[in-house]
């Protein structure tokens, strides 16, 4: 994913989680916090966190189709895309690796994602889900500490809205009947 990728990141619309905010910046790195309420059980939504191609938007994968992605959520567990290749020989993208999985409770990956793949960074992306009234609460945090050529300040709130968006994707799919 080229500096293209990028811009594509940069186009993002969405309607807002309750909670979307870069939480801190420097040289070296970034956090981003996502939250939402989600009118479904915790165990719907562990479920789908590991079904990444009913919520994951296609505009952000590297084949353009989310039906590509998957994700194991036991520990060592890849978030991995399958991408077709026009001479018939299949590539993969490894996005994130699954570093500690506590079902319905929480769901953590270590993986730069998108193009932060090409930097010299390490990413924690963190699904925390906790019972609340009626349905759940969904908090996704991602920290990202390393090298960047374009600097952490100006790709984070790229990056923040991006999360959002499939946090967004998520919610919809667990209120839609997340079976």
């Amino acid at each position: 994913m080229g500096k293209h990728r990028i811009w594509i990141w940069a186009g993002v619309a969405m309607a807002a989680p309750a909670h979307s905010a870069v939480t801190g910046s420097s040289d070296h790195g970034f956090a981003v916090e996502n939250s939402v309420h989600i009118s479904a059980d915790a165990a719907t939504v562990y479920r789908l966190l590991g079904q990444p191609g009913r919520w994951w938007s296609g505009q952000h994968t590297y084949s353009g189709d989310a039906a590509n992605l998957s994700l194991d959520p036991i520990a060592g567990g890849c978030f991995c895309e399958k991408v077709p290749g026009k001479d018939g020989r299949p590539g993969s993208v490894e996005h994130g690796r699954v570093i500690q999985a506590q079902p319905d409770r929480q769901l953590r990956l270590s993986g730069a994602l998108g193009p932060l793949q090409a930097e010299a960074v390490t990413g924690t992306l963190t699904y925390d889900i906790a019972p609340d009234g009626q349905g759940a609460r969904v908090g996704m945090s991602y920290v990202v500490g390393g090298y960047l050529r374009t600097g952490a300040a100006g790709i984070a709130p790229i990056v923040d809205r991006v999360l959002a968006e499939q946090l967004q994707g998520l919610k919809r799919a667990a209120e839609a009947g997340g079976q």
